[in-house]
């Protein structure tokens, strides 16, 4: 496997890595996403919008961390600018965080304040991919926005030490990258990832681009590596969050309910949720998320979005 830490981002463009994992017992779940030219940065669309020329993807990186758990939800996600970022082959360094790859483990190192209420998280993720693969999807026809489940089958270990939290449980890496603002090529998408009894991982993404026919793609990841390409199953509308009504949809197998059994996530244009649904024949729980970039591109939801994505000037 091959982060792809190094691989050069275009001029107004994106690359993101994204962790999640729940605990074996349930109780607890993580995420964590590196950006390069974070895609839902107010600040980086506004550069997108007023400066001559496609803005510096590097001066507009960032490390989010969430935590879900019987102790609460903590939320960080400071902006940095490119004298904050090193990246090289096996390694990714924003600000005081950062991700290193040896060859066997992917380890990030998590150094970050908490918003709106000030707090830290402090400690080691350690995820051991069981499965890995080199496989590149593309989003769009025109190959401008691109997907790579890295890792799809892995085990995650959690040791902070602020706050105080050791776990482990299934796991899963992917990236994104870009070569235009996200908000540019897709009006939204719906996807979702559920470890299967096997130690496969079945993952459904559900996109809409803004020209095209909608795209709904279906995989198992096995745990040898070898990839299933399967008939998305039929559409299954889920509730909309509560506070800010963001729709959420999801796919299952005919015949059978999914549900929402907790929403991790509720913001004017982005939900993370837990979902219960029936797919390949068996009860699963999902990590899911439904993005609109329709909202996201309206001015009044970057206006909220500085409270809680502070950004370092200096």
């Amino acid at each position: 496997m091959n982060p792809g830490f190094e691989q050069p981002v275009l001029p107004g463009g994106y690359a993101w890595w994204y962790v999640d994992a729940l605990s074996d017992d349930g109780r607890n779940g993580i995420t964590v996403i590196a950006f390069i030219g974070s895609v839902f940065s107010p600040y980086y669309a506004w550069a997108r919008r007023n400066t001559a020329g496609a803005p510096d993807p590097l001066h507009y990186c960032a490390l989010n961390v969430a935590l879900y758990g019987a102790g609460g939800k903590r939320w960080a996600l400071t902006e940095r600018g490119r004298h904050s970022v090193h990246c090289s082959a096996s390694s990714l360094k924003i600000g005081p965080s950062a991700l290193t790859w040896d060859g066997s483990t992917l380890t990030i190192s998590i150094d970050e304040v908490t918003v709106p209420l000030p707090s830290f998280i402090r400690g080691r993720v350690r995820l051991h991919p069981a499965a890995s693969t080199d496989r590149c999807f593309a989003l769009d026809v025109e190959r401008c926005h691109r997907w790579r489940p890295l890792a799809p089958c892995a085990r995650v270990e959690v040791e902070l030490q602020r706050p105080q939290l050791r776990w482990s449980g299934a796991g899963y890496l992917d990236s994104n990258a870009g070569d235009v603002a996200l908000e540019h090529g897709f009006c939204g998408w719906n996807w979702s990832r559920a470890a299967l009894r096997d130690g496969s991982t079945a993952v459904l993404y559900d996109v809409v681009p803004r020209a095209g026919k909608r795209r709904a793609l279906a995989l198992r990841f096995d745990p040898s590596g070898d990839v299933l390409d399967f008939l998305p199953p039929p559409a299954v509308h889920l509730p909309r969050t509560r506070i800010w009504r963001v729709p959420r949809d999801t796919r299952g197998d005919a015949g059978n309910a999914a549900s929402v059994k907790r929403t991790f996530e509720d913001t004017p244009f982005y939900a993370r949720s837990l979902v219960s649904a029936h797919l390949l024949g068996e009860p699963v729980l999902a990590v899911h998320e439904s993005l609109s970039l329709e909202r996201f591109a309206k001015r009044w939801v970057q206006a909220l979005l500085p409270f809680r994505m502070p950004r370092v000037w200096r």
